[in-house]
């Protein structure tokens, strides 16, 4: 819709989103482990080579997910996926459990923001949270019947699956600890409860299974500015397909999980792919939706054409106000905790 200038553009945010995200997920999976570590072992684990964040990061990435990287499709991964939400729906039953079987004594519970611009502090989490534009396509081509309909049904019931799941947690997770909540809430539960450890255990294999997902979207991103710059013919595409494939998967593996492993902040990085997910959100569908209705009817004859050119200019504004608005309030944390940083190493 957007010609070869656009299908770069958004070919360079697809991959620089999904790489930032496989970042977090592995900075995710060392959490857990040492949260599941400390409890079993004690807060002396990490002096262990073989209990190291290091080490466990690196071996069981390498082991759960480097396997499931390589493959053509992404409907090989649907299986693995099913168990990775059965993981999310056991974590959100144990926080509603806690509510009323834990005993916790919630702090301040805050009904309304300090400022009105404190509301946008909450859309990179909400942009990182429902952004699943990039992975739409790939599945979008796997499925069976491919009509409108059906897919419009399976968007609708995914995405309505994740306001319940995420709402609840969030509201009963916040009703448990009010202002002493922490950004991840199982570190607020005791890590020596049986019901937590198992929550924290399933939290990473959400995380194995989600990591796949993300890097076969953006490894085709990859793939389509390698074909794209070198000017491929179709032969040579085809024979070099596999080759390209394995090649883009184990470098992108590799250089996350190197950076997961010296960068175990994922506050920032958070706030950057929100200001991304925000260009998914509402720039990248309302330029689509602009360069179709014109090339549908040119003149705009139509009154649905009409409010069709008006609704995608709104997501165009929206969306880049807000990327602007988020991308300047994640730099402006990401220095006031460098210099936080800085005044405690002097």
């Amino acid at each position: 819709m957007c010609g070869r200038a656009g299908l770069v553009a958004c070919s360079i945010t697809v991959a620089l989103y999904c790489f930032g995200t496989c970042i977090t997920f592995l900075i995710i999976i060392g959490d857990q482990f040492d949260r599941v570590l400390a409890s079993v072992h004690g807060p002396d684990f990490c002096h262990y080579w073989y209990m190291n964040r290091m080490f466990t990061i690196a071996a069981s990435s390498t082991v759960v997910i480097l396997p499931l990287c390589y493959s053509r499709r992404i409907d090989f991964l649907k299986y693995v996926s099913s168990l990775g939400v059965v993981a999310v729906v056991y974590v959100v039953a144990l926080i509603i459990y806690q509510k009323f079987a834990g005993n916790f004594v919630p702090g301040t519970i805050k009904t309304a923001p300090d400022s009105w611009t404190d509301v946008f502090l909450v859309v990179p989490v909400i942009c990182f949270g429902y952004q699943c534009h990039v992975s739409v396509i790939p599945i979008y081509a796997c499925m069976k019947e491919r009509t409108l309909h059906n897919f419009t049904w399976c968007v609708s019931c995914a995405i309505a699956f994740c306001v319940v799941i995420y709402s609840l947690a969030g509201t009963f997770g916040y009703l448990t600890f009010g202002s002493n909540v922490t950004s991840d809430i199982l570190e607020s539960y005791s890590g020596s409860n049986p019901l937590v450890l198992i929550s924290i255990v399933a939290i990473a294999i959400k995380t194995f299974t989600t990591y796949p997902i993300l890097l076969f979207c953006g490894r085709e991103a990859v793939s389509v500015l390698w074909t794209n710059l070198f000017h491929r013919n179709q032969s040579d595409v085809a024979v070099t397909e596999k080759r390209r494939r394995i090649i883009i998967a184990t470098l992108w593996f590799l250089l996350s999980l190197v950076l997961a492993i010296v960068s175990p902040d994922i506050g920032v990085v958070i706030d950057i792919l929100g200001s991304l997910a925000a260009i998914f959100i509402f720039v990248f569908p309302g330029i689509c939706l602009l360069q179709s209705t014109l090339h549908k009817d040119p003149y705009l004859l139509l009154n649905k054409d009409r409010f069709a050119i008006f609704a995608s200019f709104l997501f165009i504004l929206v969306g880049t106000f807000i990327f602007g608005v988020v991308l300047v309030q994640g730099s402006e944390r990401f220095s006031r905790k460098s210099h936080s940083m800085n005044q405690i190493c002097i």
